[in-house]
């Protein structure tokens, strides 16, 4: 456009709304607005800010954001089949938004409940409804080392003693977890029954179903499992220092006579 033409049509412009009042004008513009946002692809916006969204999951290493974004995406590709209109792709996408709630509620109540069991104490309460209760009189071995294991004890009453160390297992406390852990589920060593009590047993294929299913219950096995080899470190290292102690006794030298002097001869 040349310089004379662009100047008629602003001439034309402004005699056009000069002459117009204030609500004339105002109603104008409205008008010209409203027509523009009419005509607007917004189908396309939403279509595009979808996609980029949709994009930024194939980068999230975590999953929590990745539902996050992934929700935000679905939203957008939702509001591009309503304005487009594309009646399948709104269907696909309200079937895909609900997944993609519940998954990140199921998440969050997974985040939780780690949260919850790595700060409680090792109570075994809420584990006594999948145990079975059984009884020993004193002498009775309950296992010996290196047989195969397939369950594990929870001390109600009377005392127990580990064969091997020394150690005796009062009510309260749990034993036999480690042969879930062990090579070939073999047991690492023998428990006696010093003092009639009652024990509460569970196998390890509950255990592992817990293990899987509860998250919880998980925290607990690790830490539980986690404190009997700190246990037993620290009980070997006592061990060892006891017997270096004794070795170097046993090798010091012994202390040489004292020597008195001797007397002179009178003469």
């Amino acid at each position: 456009m040349h310089l004379t033409e662009l100047y008629k049509h602003l001439t034309d412009l402004y005699s056009t709304y000069a002459s117009m009042s204030f609500a004339e004008l105002y109603g104008t513009a409205y008008n010209m607005v409203v027509d523009q946002l009419l005509n607007f692809n917004f189908a396309a916006v939403f279509a595009l800010i979808g996609a980029s969204f949709y994009v930024v999951t194939y980068y999230m290493k975590t999953m929590v954001p990745l539902r996050i974004v992934g929700i935000i995406a679905n939203l957008f590709f939702l509001a591009y089949g309503y304005f487009y209109p594309s009646y399948p792709t709104v269907v696909l996408y309200l079937g895909i938004l609900p997944i993609n709630i519940f998954r990140l509620i199921e998440m969050q109540r997974l985040i939780r409940q780690v949260r919850d069991s790595s700060s409680t104490d090792q109570s075994m309460d809420w584990l006594k409804p999948f145990m079975t209760k059984r009884t020993y009189k004193k002498g009775d071995v309950l296992f010996r080392k290196n047989e195969r294991a397939h369950e594990m004890f929870y001390v109600v009453t009377g005392k127990f003693l580990v064969s091997e160390i020394g150690v005796t297992i009062p009510a309260g406390q749990v034993f036999g977890e480690l042969g879930l852990l062990a090579p070939e589920n073999r047991r690492t060593s023998s428990v006696e029954c010093v003092e009639s009590g009652g024990v509460l047993t569970i196998t390890y294929d509950k255990v592992q179903e817990l293990y899987f299913q509860n998250p919880t219950f998980g925290f607990y096995f690790l830490r539980l499992t986690t404190e009997r080899l700190l246990q037993n470190i620290t009980r070997l290292e006592t061990m060892l220092a006891q017997r270096e102690l004794a070795a170097g006794a046993s090798a010091a030298p012994a202390p040489a006579p004292e020597r008195k002097p001797a007397k002179r001869a009178e003469a």
